[in-house]
């Protein structure tokens, strides 16, 4: 086999996993909440509905324009697998059902039509079957014609009736657009974010399962909930958030950040564990408002008037916390001062100082503090009593 095969071949079959992960998410979307999914357990999918019984699906995303005739090796391999899990389950007792999702369309005509979505299988089934394994010479679909042939003509019947084809399915590009298309009750102009959030949980979720972190099923309600999470984030007294446990891709210097903002926190001589936490807030506020801007998230403005109003807010308590300040002050007074003013920052998560109501995420707050601390060449907010007025002398010495 030559290097471009190879590559085609793991293309094709990365595609199908993908396609897998697409294809499970819509579907679950369609059925009803109380539906459960495994992946990769007795097929791709393996649903479980206390009216339909367990659903066994596999899915074949094929090259545009293919056909399924009587002798796909991707109908009968199929086959082969479900008749393992059929004469496990118990033959006639068995409850299981098998479809088979494909973006391939069945030929007019053939053998597989009978098994298409709300056709009419012909009561001669199984020596149509038959018939048609005959045929083979496939090395493949004979291992399927041995198994086929243990059953008797009872169980032939049975387990042929069991089988439907959903040919001519949505390809893996345009599963989103369907996905989306669900998605009635979010705004048009946030469905692509709200669309890209829960597709990113599914894909763990789906990973977990089938890596084995995860033993439960996924359920239809899980999806829902999910679905509903992320479009509130998207309502009027919301935003989304996104960098709760992000890290700077450099990492976190506590003792040697020279920003205004950390210059500010060792002037108030702050432990490093507590000056790591302000360097982290500072981060994802600041990726935080970058990914709100690139959404379009924000009104005209919103940002600049949410950071006036925590200056106004800062400016209330920092004439609270210095009152009893003086020329005559000693360092560890306008330090203590200080202190209890980052303090009430740090610790303030009402809505007085939240851009919008819902949105209580303390890096977000936290972190536009931060942001107005380490405005250049003076800060908007300080913290000591005294850190500007120095600054400014350093700035103006530094000038001459």
């Amino acid at each position: 086999m030559t290097e471009q095969n190879d590559s085609f071949a793991a293309a094709q079959q990365a595609l199908g996993y993908g396609y897998q992960v697409r294809f499970g998410l819509l579907r679950m979307m369609e059925l009803n909440e109380d539906t459960s999914l495994l992946i990769e357990k007795d097929d791709d999918l393996d649903f479980q509905d206390d009216e339909e019984g367990q659903i066994l699906a596999s899915l074949k995303h094929k090259a545009p324009g293919d056909t399924l005739t009587d002798l796909s090796p991707d109908f009968w391999k199929s086959v082969r697998i479900w008749l393992t899990r059929y004469v496990s389950a118990g033959k006639l007792t068995s409850q299981l059902t098998f479809f088979l999702f494909t973006t391939g369309v069945v030929t007019a005509g053939s053998f597989l039509e009978n098994f298409v979505v709300d056709g009419l299988k012909a009561e001669n089934l199984p020596s149509l079957a038959d018939a048609v394994l005959l045929r083979t010479t496939s090395k493949v679909i004979l291992k399927t014609k041995i198994d086929f042939d243990q059953l008797n003509l009872e169980e032939k019947g049975d387990f042929l009736s069991k089988i439907t084809i959903f040919d001519h399915q949505v390809r893996i590009e345009d599963v989103p657009a369907k996905i989306k298309d669900r998605m009635r009750s979010v705004r048009h102009v946030f469905r692509d974010s709200v669309f890209e959030r829960l597709e990113g949980w599914w894909t763990n979720v789906t990973i977990e399962l089938m890596a084995g972190v995860r033993i439960n099923p996924v359920y239809g309600r899980e999806v829902s909930e999910m679905l509903s999470e992320f479009s509130d984030q998207y309502k009027k007294d919301n935003l989304p958030i996104d960098f709760r446990n992000e890290e700077p891709p450099d990492g976190v210097d506590p003792e040697n950040d020279t920003r205004m903002f950390v210059r500010q926190l060792h002037a108030l001589g702050l432990k490093p564990d507590r000056v790591r936490r302000s360097i982290l807030d500072y981060y994802r506020a600041f990726t935080q408002r970058g990914s709100w801007i690139r959404e379009q998230v924000l009104l005209n403005g919103e940002l600049e008037e949410y950071e006036d109003r925590l200056t106004d807010e800062w400016d209330r308590f920092r004439n609270i916390c210095f009152e009893d300040l003086d020329a005559a002050s000693n360092e560890a007074n306008l330090v203590s001062a200080g202190k209890k003013l980052f303090t009430w920052a740090e610790t303030n998560n009402t809505d007085r100082v939240r851009i919008r109501p819902a949105v209580t995420e303390a890096y977000v707050s936290m972190g536009s503090f931060h942001i107005l601390a380490n405005e250049q060449p003076l800060p908007k907010i300080h913290w000591h009593p005294q850190f500007v007025e120095r600054l400014d002398a350093v700035l103006s010495e530094n000038k001459i």
